[in-house]
């Protein structure tokens, strides 16, 4: 193991746009194109970490966005990091303290210092986590689709490629009878429905018969800074309600366990602000029974590439979002891309990530680059 603490020479954000092969709806809005940052870092022998943004470019998953990203690394975070030797990325989180919020801008930079860290170790990132695993089981996230028949039909797509979990998004006027629908088709498969904070109390009627469906769990069908409604409405659910948006930190998931909030958690380390607080999240869940699994926010292939790394720790029971390169872009930024086989991907057990990062493709979707280093900053 290399004990030399990391010195970061240089920090570098590749400004990326990069088009879904098809739009993705949400009860939010549908959206196509994914703009987000690639950072760059490099220590003092020439070796590069890589790390994700997972904020878009509009404030309507969380309050940040790419543009606050930028804002937020650039004047704050790189120079908090460019400041000292890292002992161990464990350190990032507690650097970044004085930073209030803003934990997708601080993951991806800790992301990168976690990659560089694992490279100098020659260890795989999913060992240097304490992961277990060497393949996982994903699932798929299925935006909202304008007909039932529609629905059941994509379904059915990802059902014959094997994928272990459908999550389909819903919406108020579109829920029950969709998912009745594929519920008919497909009477045994793994299905969830995500809300993204779609509904109120007032909508409890329609949330109780959702019960009837065998629904593996409803994510975040309240509001997205709310655990106290979703304690009542899981007192009259017999489905299980899964929190993502209300969990940012390891306090957040133990008040919503106390509480009776949820019985499943979604980790998605950019709103949670890095590996180390996923790492906090899970193993209080694990001590407490909670099972939790890994969300997606439409990663290319160096975020996914984390997410793999990070649902290899044991309470990662329930199948995540971490779906195939190709169920996203044409082409990814990595090598080779992430594929799935049979609803499995096997775990990369290369130093780092375990991918390369393919440098024409990320080249060809890059619109901006701005290089941070001790004693400048220039484009």
């Amino acid at each position: 193991m290399n004990n030399k603490p990391i010195s970061i020479r240089e920090v570098t954000l590749h400004r990326l746009v990069m088009r879904l092969i098809d739009p993705f709806t949400t009860s939010f809005g549908t959206f196509q194109d994914k703009e987000f940052f690639v950072i760059e870092m490099e220590d003092e022998t020439g070796a590069s970490g890589f790390g994700e943004s997972v904020a878009f470019s509009s404030p309507w998953y969380s309050e940040e966005t790419v543009e606050t990203n930028k804002h937020i690394m650039q004047q704050f975070l790189i120079p908090l990091l460019l400041e000292s030797p890292i002992e161990h990325p464990d350190e990032v989180s507690k650097r970044f303290e004085s930073i209030r919020g803003n934990n997708m801008a601080k993951s991806a930079l800790e992301g990168a210092v976690w990659d560089l860290y694992a490279k100098r170790n020659n260890n795989p990132l999913y060992k240097e986590l304490g992961g277990r695993k060497q393949q996982i089981d994903v699932g798929i996230s299925i935006g909202i689709q304008p007909t039932a028949n529609e629905l059941v039909h994509v379904v059915e797509g990802f059902v014959n490629e094997g994928y272990k979990r459908m999550k389909v998004k819903i919406k108020p006027g579109a829920d029950y009878e969709m998912l009745k629908e594929v519920r008919r088709h497909f009477p045994d498969i793994l299905l969830m429905a995500d809300a993204n904070s779609a509904y109120t109390l007032d909508d409890i009627d329609t949330l109780k018969k959702l019960d009837e469906l065998n629904l593996m769990m409803i994510e975040q069908p309240l509001s997205h800074d709310d655990i106290i409604d979703h304690a009542k409405l899981q007192s009259e659910l017999a489905t299980p309600i899964c929190l993502d948006e209300s969990i940012h930190t390891v306090e957040d998931a133990r008040k919503a366990v106390e509480l009776g909030s949820c019985k499943i958690i979604n980790i998605k380390i950019g709103r949670v602000g890095g590996l180390t607080e996923s790492k906090k999240i899970h193993d209080y869940c694990a001590q407490q029974g909670i099972a939790v699994w890994c969300g997606g926010m439409l990663e290319a292939g160096i975020g996914r590439a984390h997410n793999i790394a990070l649902t290899t720790l044991p309470q990662f029971v329930l199948p995540g979002d971490t779906a195939a390169s190709s169920r996203y872009w044409e082409k990814d930024i990595i090598v080779p891309e992430v594929i799935v086989e049979n609803g499995v991907i096997h775990v990369p057990d290369k130093p780092g990530i375990g991918y390369e990062v393919n440098r024409q493709v990320l080249e060809s979707y890059r619109v901006d680059k701005t290089v941070f280093s001790k004693n400048n900053i220039w484009a």
